[in-house]
């Protein structure tokens, strides 16, 4: 991980972030640090939804792509980005209401929507970045996008279909879709931080 910068606290930023075409919506809401770097969020990104940051990524705000600039993990040259480690959020958006996205996995295709919904002053004794709530599980890895996400349910719910108990296998056991677990969430910040 890249040099960990100090955050000053002038304002908070609380964010909305929902996966693109997933009904019900996956989606979870934090409050991160202003100048948070979007390298930064991006590995917030990751914990709250819960990926394993196995995967290419990129943010796209108002037409601009920014990207990892490191050339093991990065985006490669053959692409034109803006460093994510250069690159602050509030330096990107400054204004409630504002929306931008985060796409994780270029093959399966997570699109993200942020929203900008509140600007604040930082609470005194509050750890950020903190995640206020969400809902639903994230989709396991290369599962195919939402709508591979989509035949997947399906499948598990049916324990008949051919393919229910290796695609319970290959997840790891049992799946519960509608889970969220704000504390274990929470805990994994705590080592961003």
């Amino acid at each position: 991980m890249a040099k960990k910068k100090k955050h000053s606290m002038d304002f908070v930023y609380q964010l909305k972030i929902t996966l693109k075409h997933s009904q019900p919506p996956i989606w979870r809401r934090v409050q991160v640090p202003a100048n948070i770097s979007l390298h930064q969020l991006h590995q917030v990104i990751q914990v709250v939804m819960g990926w394993t940051n196995s995967h290419l990524h990129q943010f796209i705000v108002h037409g601009v792509f920014y990207g990892d600039d490191d050339p093991e993990f990065g985006l490669g040259s053959e692409m034109e980005f803006v460093s994510e480690h250069q690159t602050d959020l509030d330096q990107m958006v400054s204004t409630e209401k504002e929306k931008f996205i985060y796409e994780y996995d270029f093959g399966d295709g997570w699109e993200h929507q942020i929203v900008l919904e509140k600007i604040l002053p930082p609470e005194p004794n509050r750890n950020y970045p903190t995640c206020l709530t969400g809902k639903r599980a994230c989709p396991p890895e290369d599962v195919g996008g939402v709508w591979g996400y989509d035949s997947f349910l399906e499948t598990i719910k049916n324990k008949k279909h051919p393919e229910h108990r290796a695609m319970l296998e290959w997840v790891g056991g049992p799946f519960d879709p509608e889970e969220f677990k704000l504390e274990e969430v929470n805990e994994e910040l705590k080592n961003l931080q």
